[in-house]
C-alpha cells in the first residue's frame, strides 16, 4: 500500500505540476479549503485531465473523485509548507524549474512543428504493407549446414579458414563434431521452427542465404552456420501488423521531419563551435586517463610510488 502510494503521488505531482502555473477565476462552490486556498470542482477536474488515462481510471466514480480530492488536499499542503520554508527561494528550484520551463517549451514546439507535420494516413500503412509484404512473411523452413565445435577458439580458426576460401563442406567433414551431419558436409537439411535449440535458429534466421555466421554458442558447443535456403510462408495479415506500420512509419517521418527543421534553424541562427576549446577539453580527458608513473633515475617505476600503489 506504501509502495502504491508513494507511485502514485510520483505519478500525480509530476503532471499535475503543469497545472500548478494555471490561474484560473474560481467560480462555484469549492469541494475543500487549504488555508486560504480553495479547490473548486474545476480544479479537480483539470487536474484529473492532466494525469494519464490509465491512472485516471483510479479514481472513478464518487469514492475515486474523493480520494483524488484527497490526493490535490496533500499536494496543496505540501506546497504551502515549501513555501512556508522558503524553498522557492532556494537556487537548486529554481535551476530545475527553469529546465523544466526550457523541455516544456521544446515540447509544445516540436509538437506543432513536427509532430503536426508528420502524419501518417491509414493509406500510408496500407500502401506500405502491400508494397513489402515480403516483409512481413514468416520463415516456415530455412535449410542450413553448420560446423560445430568445441571452444570458440576453434570455432574462429574455422570461421578464417573459410574466409579464405576453403571449401565449408570439407571443413565441416573433418573438424565438425557432430558426426550425423558432418559426413554431409554439416548439411541439416531443411527443418522449421522449434526443431533445434533456440540459439541456433535465432541465429539462422538472421542471416541471408549464403551469409555465414560468427561463432554461435549453444549448449552443445560452438557452431558455423551457413544459410542455403529459404522457404517463406505466407504474410501475416494486415490486421497484425498495421501498428508496427504506423508506428515505423511515424518515427521514420517525424525523425525526417526533425532533421529538415534543425538545418534550417542551423541557417537561420549563427551555430559557433570552438574546436580549440573543444580539442583541449578532449586533451584532457586523454591525460586524466593515461597518468604516467613517476619514475626512478634509471627510467624505471619510482620505488616509492610502486609502493603507494601496492599499499
Amino acid at each position: 500500500m506504501k509502495k502504491f502510494f508513494v507511485v502514485m503521488m510520483s505519478v500525480f505531482l509530476f503532471y499535475a505540476f503543469l497545472s500548478c502555473a494555471q490561474k484560473e477565476e474560481k467560480k462555484g462552490p469549492y469541494l475543500a479549503k487549504v488555508g486560504n486556498v480553495k479547490i473548486t470542482q474545476a480544479d479537480l477536474d483539470r487536474e484529473l485531465k492532466s494525469i494519464p488515462e490509465f491512472a485516471q481510471k483510479l479514481f472513478e466514480g464518487a469514492n475515486g473523485k474523493e480520494r483524488f480530492l484527497d490526493e490535490i488536499i496533500k499536494k496543496e499542503l505540501l506546497y504551502q509548507e515549501a513555501l512556508k520554508k522558503g524553498f522557492d527561494k532556494n537556487e537548486e528550484f529554481k535551476k530545475k524549474v527553469e529546465d523544466f520551463k526550457k523541455i516544456t517549451l521544446i515540447s509544445l514546439l516540436l509538437e506543432k512543428e513536427i509532430d503536426a507535420k508528420a502524419e501518417i494516413t491509414d493509406q500510408d500503412v496500407k500502401d506500405y504493407y502491400e508494397k513489402n509484404k515480403n516483409e512481413f512473411a514468416q520463415i516456415s523452413q530455412i535449410r542450413a549446414r553448420h560446423i560445430l565445435v568445441k571452444t570458440e577458439d576453434e570455432a574462429k580458426k574455422i570461421l578464417e579458414r573459410i574466409k579464405k576460401g576453403e571449401d565449408f563442406a570439407k571443413i565441416a567433414q573433418t573438424t565438425s563434431i557432430d558426426t550425423g551431419t558432418a559426413k554431409n558436409g554439416g548439411d541439416l537439411g531443411y527443418f522449421s521452427p522449434g526443431q533445434l535449440v533456440p540459439e541456433f535458429e535465432e541465429a539462422a534466421a538472421r542471416l541471408k542465404t549464403g551469409e555465414i555466421s560468427q561463432p554461435v554458442k549453444t549448449k552443445f558447443g560452438f557452431h558455423i552456420i551457413e544459410v542455403i535456403d529459404k522457404k517463406m510462408g505466407k504474410p501475416v495479415e494486415f490486421e497484425r501488423v498495421k501498428n508496427l506500420i504506423f508506428q515505423r512509419l511515424s518515427a521514420a517521418k517525424q525523425k525526417e521531419a526533425f532533421d529538415t527543421y534543425i538545418e534550417n534553424l542551423k541557417k537561420n541562427y549563427k551555430v559557433e563551435i570552438n574546436k580549440d576549446a573543444l580539442n583541449q577539453i578532449s586533451g584532457e580527458t586523454e591525460q586524466k586517463k593515461e597518468v604516467p608513473e613517476k619514475q626512478g633515475p634509471e627510467g624505471k617505476p619510482d620505488e616509492q610510488t610502486t609502493k603507494k600503489k601496492k599499499d
